[in-house]
């Protein structure tokens, strides 16, 4: 018996007691996990509808592949970059092809969440949680001092002439006119 199960954007084809390399996920050396997004299930030509069926493994290792280097280069430009990078793995082991995806609980209601956690905070949590709260600075008050100091800088620049461009150099033009009248002659 096979399944296709699909689990870090890639699809594997798998057996029981099969161990599979995937991207990485989270959990520690033996921990059980059960991957429930099952595309197809079957034993030859006997396909199932593979809907509500969970492949469960077991976690081999938690390891990296092997690094590759990424090397950028723009020619002329003296633009060279070196990058290295290992991927993030999980070792799998296929410990059981088929069963019922586990329900899913539904969450408390979040009104009931509240009532509760607001009795049986102490008063010192409350205390705690007002000293947390973001304070609003006081507003800062102009000075006379820093009014007359923006004043003066904006008079200033006012009463600065304007710079100066440079007087654009007429002579090396009227040579190159003369230039062209003679050689149009």
């Amino acid at each position: 018996m096979f399944a296709i199960v699909r689990t870090g954007g890639k699809q594997y084809r798998v057996a029981a007691d099969q161990k599979i390399v995937v991207d990485r996920i989270n959990g520690e050396v033996g921990d059980k996990i059960a991957l429930d997004d099952v595309l197809m299930m079957g034993e030859g030509a006997d396909l199932k509808d593979a809907a509500k069926e969970v492949v469960h493994a077991e976690i081999v290792e938690q390891a990296k592949s092997k690094k590759i280097k990424v090397y950028k280069k723009k020619r002329r430009h003296g633009y060279e970059r070196t990058q290295g990078h290992r991927q993030q793995l999980t070792v799998l082991k296929i410990t059981a092809l088929g069963g019922k995806a586990p329900a899913k609980k539904a969450a408390p209601k979040a009104e009931a969440k509240a009532d509760d956690s607001s009795e049986a905070k102490a008063p010192e949590t409350k205390a705690a949680e007002s000293k947390a709260a973001p304070k609003k600075a006081p507003a800062k008050k102009a000075t006379a001092k820093s009014e007359t100091k923006t004043e003066t800088k904006a008079a200033a620049e006012k009463k600065a002439p304007a710079k100066k461009k440079a007087p654009a150099k007429k002579a090396a033009t009227a040579k190159s006119d003369a230039k062209s009248d003679d050689a149009a002659e």
